[in-house]
């Protein structure tokens, strides 16, 4: 499962360089979700839901086609509770148009999936493409249609300009973003810190001292989902943004400097400071191999104070694999930003986009849905999920962690930096078992092999990038 995960500026439309002055201002919304909501000033919209900017209530309803007898595929790599969530959303649309959908389950990487689908004949009407370099491999083979003008009137209505322009390419708009994330989040259980008087950290040596104190006091300090490899490029990328700058960090994104940079061996040096030590991880390093995301988060909250692990990495949407377990986000399961590693707290984000694969009114209509505050208010409702919509109203959010995520998204307009590997070719930065998935899978089995690791991300990177796939 890969969620949102969890986007590519040289291979979208979007600029990288403007986004390198706003590094700062990123940092303290990240510094957010750690304080108030008042923390990071105001978001455009008040708690009764209607935006200062637009001046439309949220709770209107996007105007939609009825669709009577009308059939529609939408695909996705979403699994258990976020699917289960979508589905309601679906069937929404379902009421209000009277067309009839299909969730289709697919398998990363979903331009392959994608390309079975289309070759035998029975494409989805809409996909979810978690990577623009998806939105932008799609419109290059001839799949993806541009979205139409309701579709545009309504991101234009409740999107920022940069989540606009991650869904185009060439300067058409393809891609509505539903679903986004803030992968820059550490959950931890509770009652673990509270047993061990630990604190949540601000820095790296912080994190690195409450790990030590979590590991003093019985509980292994972390739980790392690495049978996912795009879990461990989120791990690197949080170090790197950090640490290296957002001007580097775009760099290494477009693939303008090599793998080999001495800043990537300072990100990988860092990493092992955790990875490296096997006690750290639940299950040793073999064992975190072997564990999928979802496991890494419920182990991380169950068994009461003596869980597998004291802290999980990932996103906001680890909340619907919290909801799993007995734990209480807020007070059981709780959360602080990835720690600065250099001058700030990074903020890395990820995103679904909606794409049509179809030119039909019906899949049109869907994407223009997806694309409203009704759409996403009704996912924010169930939890686990974030949107970039600046209409949806901080109260639909069903707890005070998640309303603190959300605002802190919103707060940052377009000061944010897009998941690295989703801006990579997908061979290199989005195919379980190949590129810098596997490269860091190999690492977190040899932290000491950083050099070695470098040559390999290098290598495959220029493959990747030489032949755009």
């Amino acid at each position: 499962m890969r969620s949102t995960s969890h986007t590519i500026r040289t291979r979208t439309t979007r600029p990288a360089a403007r986004q390198a002055a706003r590094a700062a201002a990123a940092a303290l919304c990240a510094g957010a979700l750690a304080l108030s909501l008042t923390a990071c000033g105001g978001d455009g919209n008040d708690n009764d839901g209607s935006s200062k900017e637009s001046g439309t209530p949220t709770g209107s309803t996007v105007s939609l086609p009825k669709l009577n007898g009308q059939s529609l595929e939408v695909a996705a790599v979403w699994t258990g509770g976020e699917q289960k969530n979508f589905k309601k959303v679906l069937a929404e649309f379902e009421k209000r148009t009277g067309a009839k959908v299909t969730f289709v389950p697919a398998q990363d990487p979903i331009i392959n999936f994608l390309g079975s689908k289309i070759a035998g004949g029975q494409p989805p009407d809409v996909a979810l493409l978690p990577q623009p370099g998806a939105i932008k491999q799609a419109v290059d083979k001839g799949w993806a249609k541009p979205l139409g003008s309701a579709a545009q009137e309504q991101l234009k209505k409740n999107y920022s300009p940069g989540w606009q322009d991650i869904g185009k390419v060439d300067g058409k708009q393809y891609g509505a973003y539903y679903k986004a994330a803030n992968k820059s989040l550490i959950w931890y259980n509770a009652k673990v810190f509270e047993n061990a008087g630990a604190k949540e950290p601000k820095t790296w040596k912080d994190l690195l001292g409450t790990a030590q104190t979590v590991y003093d006091s019985g509980v292994t300090p972390f739980s790392v989902g690495g049978a996912d490899g795009w879990t461990l490029t989120d791990w690197f990328e949080n170090v790197y943004l950090s640490q290296a700058g957002p001007d580097k960090y775009d760099q290494l994104a477009q693939h303008k400097i090599k793998w080999t940079d001495p800043s990537v061996k300072q990100a990988l040096t860092t990493l092992a400071q955790i990875w490296g030590k096997k006690d750290y991880l639940a299950g040793g390093p073999n064992g975190a191999l072997q564990t999928e995301f979802p496991a890494s988060v419920t182990q991380t909250f169950t068994g009461g104070d003596q869980p597998k692990a004291g802290m999980v990495f990932e996103g906001d949407f680890a909340q619907v694999n919290i909801g799993e377990t007995k734990a209480k986000v807020g007070t059981d399961a709780k959360v602080f930003p990835f720690p600065a590693v250099g001058a700030g707290s990074p903020v890395v984000t990820g995103g679904d986009a909606a794409v049509v694969l179809k030119d039909s009114k019906a899949a049109q209509a869907l994407v223009t849905f997806l694309a409203s505050p009704d759409a996403a208010t009704i996912q924010a409702k169930l939890g686990g999920y974030l949107s970039p919509n600046k209409n949806v109203p901080l109260s639909a959010y069903p707890n005070e962690v998640q309303r603190t995520i959300a605002k802190a998204l919103i707060a940052s307009g377009d000061d944010f930096r897009f998941d690295m590997s989703d801006q990579a070719p997908q061979a290199f930065g989005g195919t379980p078992g190949k590129g810098e998935w596997k490269d860091l899978q190999d690492f977190l089995k040899n932290p000491k092999d950083v050099a070695g690791t470098q040559a390999k991300l290098e290598k495959d990177a220029a493959a990747a990038y030489g032949s755009g796939s």
